[in-house]
């Protein structure tokens, strides 16, 4: 298949870096069994189309015994999106779901009005030792969908379009691009791929979605003659197309989506459009009114922090 457009730049022409709006560089913040990037929010960039959080989970390896343990903690109006480069997770939620994740593979987990999840290494793994490498993102909902039934949805790694040739090996996580469509139900027009490139190979991505951004994680590209390494966030301006190159192997998300239907405020683990909304979703867990996840007893108590921040 033809990876570019009639639009894109002929070989040589010259491209203006202009199209890069913000570049955010997350610093490495140690949680004890691993560490995490938080590429999304921050005080440069807090949303890009439905994202409204993206960490990057290590690369990290966990010793004979040890492994990740996230207890049980509430979200309400967004999905939280997992996909791994490497090891495994173990999600159960308060819809009684319980089951592993692997690379390539995607967990869809909708909040909607409430839900209640744990993620953590298997007990086979800790006998073991095993890795964690891979993204975490949290993506809004439509104001339509905010109140939802919650719901979880897996997504085996051959049901995720590829699309391969010329140096580049596309996974189409969620959304529509380069011409492709992922089976993945979302509540709005929105894009998310792993994409890896080999040297020289060059990605054209066209402004279908107003607010786009890619996420490195390993290698090198170059985007207008400038050069960009693993952990960082390019947001790019609305209208500019975009030829991103391989200066060595790289790996990289793409990411974004039209603008929200309104401002989201979040705080914790709660996203609304409606600040009342997350005040009652606060004192719903302080109450313990969100349904348990089967089988745990154990929780992550509500936080100490300060008012929700609105998120235009």
């Amino acid at each position: 298949m033809s990876w570019h457009s009639a639009d894109d730049p002929a070989p040589g022409d010259p491209f203006s870096c202009d199209a890069i709006k913000t570049l955010i560089v997350p610093r490495s913040r140690d949680l004890g069994s691993f560490s995490v990037r938080r590429a999304l929010p921050s005080t440069q960039c807090r949303m890009v189309g439905p994202f409204i959080f993206f960490d990057q989970m290590g690369p990290s390896e966990f010793l004979l015994g040890q492994g990740m343990d996230v207890r049980p903690h509430p979200h309400i109006g967004l999905s939280t999106v997992t996909y791994l480069f490497d090891g495994e997770i173990m999600h159960r939620d308060s819809l009684g779901t319980e089951l592993p994740i692997r690379p390539g593979e995607l967990n869809w987990m909708t909040a909607g009005r409430g839900i209640t999840h744990s993620e953590r290494t298997g007990a086979g793994l800790r006998r073991t030792g095993s890795k964690l490498f891979g993204i975490q993102a949290w993506v809004a909902l439509s104001g339509k969908d905010e109140e939802t039934a919650p719901a979880f949805e897996h997504y085996d790694a051959d049901a995720l379009p590829i699309l391969s040739g010329e140096g580049k090996i596309v996974r189409l996580i969620a959304g529509e691009a380069f011409g492709a469509r992922s089976p993945v139900r979302t509540s709005s027009p929105m894009v998310y791929a792993d994409v890896m490139l080999e040297a020289g190979a060059v990605l054209p991505f066209d402004p279908t979605y107003d607010e786009r951004a890619i996420y490195t994680v390993s290698g090198a590209i170059d985007i207008a003659g400038d050069g960009f390494g693993p952990g960082q966030l390019l947001v790019f301006n609305p209208g500019d197309r975009i030829s991103v190159r391989a200066t060595e192997a790289a790996r990289f998300m793409v990411l974004g989506g039209e603008p929200m239907d309104g401002p989201r405020h979040l705080w914790w683990n709660f996203v609304s459009s409606r600040p009342e909304r997350i005040e009652q979703a606060k004192e719903d867990w302080r109450q313990a009114r969100f349904d348990t996840v089967p089988g745990e007893s154990e929780f992550i108590p509500l936080p100490e922090s300060p008012p929700p921040v609105r998120y235009p």
